[in-house]
């Protein structure tokens, strides 16, 4: 419909303005090759990590990390550095409410630009196990706050990265393989 247009005619138009650009300096041709073939890699790796969610115990671990990564998480861990480590808690708690409201405001303004779709829709190997948010892929607000959250948190409390970390990690996997 209405959105679908848009969508098209803003990719439409970033993608003239760097092909425009790209043309002065006689690049267009072996950008383009190389992003075809960046396209075909990523396919393939997609489809690689998109058959974790025939297993039913990688499908229900991602779709666990995938939940996590929607805010509570982050939100209630914020919420004890300023009720359990001092004063000290309260200025990395604001620092983090920051990092989260800036990461906000550069995913989706990015993704409204880059209009990126999802690669369940744009490729029908690829299986959506869970429901997304919306409809563009990239950048990952999920990916963006678990980094940004895990790096805060942990300079703060360092025992935390040990936790922290592979939890990230799997947040950002959930990306790829749901």
């Amino acid at each position: 419909g209405h959105e679908t247009r848009l969508v098209e005619q803003r990719r439409s138009q970033a993608a003239g303005n760097v092909m425009l650009a790209m043309k002065s300096s006689g690049l267009t041709s072996r950008l383009h090759g190389a992003l075809s073939w960046l396209d075909g890699r990523e396919l393939v790796a997609c489809q690689h990590f998109n058959a974790a969610v025939r297993q039913a115990g990688m499908l229900r671990l991602f779709r666990i990390a995938s939940r996590a990564g929607d805010g509570v998480l982050w939100y209630s861990l914020i919420a004890a550095l300023a009720l359990f480590f001092g004063p000290e808690g309260r200025v990395e708690a604001l620092r983090c409410a920051f990092a989260g409201l800036i990461g906000l405001l550069l995913y989706r303004g990015l993704k409204r630009v880059l209009v990126r779709e999802r690669p369940f829709i744009t490729h029908h190997s690829i299986v959506c196990a869970a429901r997304p948010l919306d409809r563009f892929s990239f950048p990952s607000g999920h990916t963006l706050h678990a980094v940004t959250f895990t790096i805060l948190i942990s300079s703060a409390v360092p025992g935390a990265i040990v936790l922290l970390a592979p939890v990230a990690l799997l947040i950002a996997l959930s990306r790829v393989v749901l």
